[in-house]
């Protein structure tokens, strides 16, 4: 009897302390005038039921809160909106005062020069470099020849195989992204780099807790190890001046308009990877299983590319031209998007107190809100 009541008794503090803990989370962030909502545990909030319950975090919330809710995940406090029309003002005014923006824990694996953790004239000057990547002449004449040969080389390596589709798109997008970035180095560099691009995706998306042995840690683990090869690949190229590399790494150091530093231009490698990794990967693997499923509209499909190649010689390669034609490749791809969402949401950063539809935005210390 008297176990019984010591363990009802253990039983009865941890609740009460969890209870205070999750109120006293509330009364920090709380303030007057922002959705309703609740902000979790301290540290963590409720980042375990986001990365765990994913869109049904979000359907769950919004039937309890309404379609304006706030929360606190990945240690960051977080508004979030599923009101189409809020949304689309919040889209539309990145200049008044709601910047493009990933939370702390996030920027603190992929670089604090990233793109999203700078504001002002320098995100206007990385952004400019990178966009001179990936310009419609660079893709016409540059990125789409070079991805239908490494297309053509990987897909062969299927033939006759029978493969796990999840991990093969996998590979494939960071690869075919990767090869763009270091062209030369891509296949005696991509199985290490792989490994620790691995590392620092889990991180992101890992409860900030950064002890060893916990998936966080790990991803700052990817990340050094990450920064000493490019920072190494960097050295190289600026020691052998005279060789010409045709890839985007050389074109990042040699850029003279914009002048990136070397952390910048390793910070932007790892966004321009992390951005598309898991989007890409993904939305292919999910273009398969629904074309399997639909086997009418995969034969369509079919159809479509076979008539592009009819016209062509067997080792031409794909152009512009035969982008542009293919309007139910785009129709597939845009369904497959709307059937199997990859990402929870667009992430924007306050950088001023403001009102949305009669609720306060506010700053809270060093902690911004997040939509």
């Amino acid at each position: 009897m008297e176990l019984l009541t010591a363990v009802a008794s253990g039983l009865a503090a941890v609740v009460l302390v969890s209870l205070v803990l999750m109120r006293w989370n509330d009364i920090k962030f709380g303030r007057n005038g922002l959705p309703p909502g609740t902000m979790g545990w301290p540290l963590f909030g409720e980042t375990t039921e986001f990365l765990k319950l994913g869109p049904r975090f979000m359907k769950e919330r919004r039937s309890r809160y309404g379609s304006v809710f706030r929360s606190h995940i990945l240690a960051c406090p977080t508004i979030v909106s599923m009101d189409p029309e809020l949304n689309r003002y919040i889209l539309l005014n990145e200049a008044k005062g709601l910047v493009p923006g990933y939370p702390q824990s996030m920027l603190d694996i992929l670089g604090r020069r990233n793109i999203a953790a700078v504001q002002g004239s320098t995100h206007k000057r990385i952004r400019g470099s990178m966009m001179s990547l990936i310009g419609p002449a660079v893709i016409r004449e540059q990125l789409l020849p070079k991805m239908d040969e490494f297309m053509r080389a990987h897909l062969a390596a299927w033939d006759g195989k029978t493969i796990d589709i999840q991990e093969k798109t996998s590979e494939m997008a960071l690869y075919i992204a990767f090869r763009q970035i270091v062209e030369a180095e891509s296949s005696t560099l991509f199985s290490a780099f792989k490994r620790e691009f691995d590392k620092v995706y889990i991180g992101t998306i890992s409860l900030p807790i950064n002890i060893p042995g916990t998936n966080y840690r790990q991803g700052f683990q990817g990340r050094s190890n990450i920064v000493k090869m490019l920072s190494q690949l960097i050295e190289k190229r600026r020691a052998k001046s005279s060789v010409i590399y045709n890839d985007m790494l050389s074109l990042l150091i040699q850029d003279s308009k914009y002048q990136l530093t070397d952390e910048e231009v390793v910070d932007q490698v790892i966004t321009i990877l992390y951005s598309g990794y898991e989007t890409v990967s993904t939305t292919s693997m999910m273009a398969v299983k629904y074309l399997t499923d639909h086997p009418q509209v995969l034969q369509e499909l079919r159809d479509e590319h076979l008539a592009i190649r009819s016209r062509k010689g067997l080792m031409d390669p794909i152009d512009w031209d035969d982008y542009k034609s293919m309007s139910l490749t785009r129709a597939v791809i845009f369904e497959t998007l709307r059937l199997a969402t990859v990402i929870n949401g667009v992430l924007r950063r306050t950088t001023e107190e403001m009102e949305l539809n009669g609720l306060f935005v506010i700053l809270i210390s060093n902690s911004k809100f997040k939509f």
